[in-house]
């Protein structure tokens, strides 16, 4: 015989419901929409997670967050959606950025080469914590700093005179 869990009873906020009645009729955009039914179709109908996703065209746990950004959203949002970007784990904001790459901005304009590694060791101790090699290029990658590598070809060369060359010059080397 099988041991079956039971699913933990849902809650249902009688006053939260009332709220997306509300905004159903209110909705202004489809996201608002969809939120309200993510919290009334469970209350109303009695339907399931799957079903209301179902009836969405969601998935799953997408019912379970559009219920949740209706709940945290209703007084403070004011119906805006939010994305779901973002530096969540910024070691410093943009501004901090800009002003401790700025150094190294008048290095870099004056055509001197910029080395990662002293970068790295001044961030680590900017931050007062050891920071990987890929947070010093993403960092540098944010504001528009970029490898400069060189060219594959000299500047001063000529194509048409490297074609004579190949033609004119001698196939066999002799040692003299």
């Amino acid at each position: 015989m099988y041991n079956t869990v039971m699913a933990r009873p849902r809650h249902i906020d009688t006053e939260l419901v009332s709220k997306a009645q509300a905004a159903l009729r209110n909705a202004q955009t489809a996201e608002q929409l969809r939120m309200a039914q993510a919290v009334v179709l469970p209350a109303t109908m009695n339907y399931t997670l799957e079903q209301t996703a179902a009836a969405l065209g969601v998935g799953r746990t997408t019912v379970v967050r559009l219920q949740r950004r209706f709940r945290d959203c209703q007084l403070v949002c004011n119906g805006s959606s939010r994305s779901w970007g973002g530096r969540r784990k910024a070691l410093m904001s943009v501004e901090q950025e800009r002003g401790f790459l700025a150094p190294w901005l008048e290095q870099a304009t004056r055509g001197e080469v910029l080395v990662v590694s002293p970068l790295r060791a001044a961030l680590a101790q900017e931050l007062g914590r050891p920071v990987a090699a890929s947070v010093v290029y993403r960092l540098l990658e944010r504001h528009g700093w970029h490898k400069v590598a060189p060219d594959t070809r000299h500047p001063k060369s000529d194509p048409q005179i490297q074609q004579e060359w190949k033609k004119n010059s001698r196939k066999c080397w002799q040692k003299s």
